[in-house]
């Protein structure tokens, strides 16, 4: 393991104790895994994070986990830099399949190419050994919720000079390419 893996938020759970008939498991963050996340996801800091996760097999091999997970982070306003808190609510649905799997096969047409349907399922991810890191499945459902571009509420952009209507606008370059074309159709 690198040392930048080291520092990855990780909960695995054994592939072997998950049966047929659904475990659940909690996660909760403590100071270091937070400062891990924070570290993770760019951010200044992450002051909770949670999951609540169902593991269960699916089909004959692999192992379906659907949950929910839960975080609050600060982040610094776009505009005034001041820190602003996000809370994040997200679903957590994936399925995993050993490597090895012969579930695990994409089907390829006759050019060999892989037709995904975009409104579809997602296609199971893969996973070696006799583990699976629902701990990084969950912090990357939470990243993916992350506001890129938080803003301070209550923000008022009306003392702006893009905010006014009034502000002339510069013409279209090709409004000046057409005034050149009637000035040689003239000559």
């Amino acid at each position: 393991m690198t040392e930048a893996e080291k520092d990855l938020f990780a909960y695995e759970v054994k592939v072997s104790h998950v049966s047929a008939n659904p475990i659940t498991v909690s996660i909760a963050a403590d100071t270091a895994d937070l400062q891990r996340l924070a570290r993770q996801w760019g951010v200044p800091e992450v002051l909770k994070f949670e999951a609540e996760l169902s593991l269960g097999r699916w089909k004959r091999d692999g192992v379906r986990v659907k949950g929910h997970v839960s975080s609050e982070i600060v982040q610094d306003c776009v505009v005034t830099l001041d820190p602003v808190q996000q809370q994040i609510e997200e679903d957590v649905e994936a399925v995993f399949l050993p490597e090895n799997s012969r579930l695990a096969q994409r089907a390829v047409d006759g050019n060999g190419e892989m037709f995904l349907d975009p409104d579809g399922p997602d296609l199971p991810e893969l996973f070696s050994g006799d583990s699976i890191d629902v701990g990084a499945v969950a912090a990357e459902f939470a990243a993916l919720s992350i506001d890129e571009y938080p803003r301070k509420p209550g923000l008022d952009y009306a003392d702006r000079i893009e905010s006014d209507p009034s502000v002339d606008k510069k013409p279209s370059p090709f409004a000046v390419l057409q005034g050149l074309k009637r000035d040689d159709s003239a000559s």
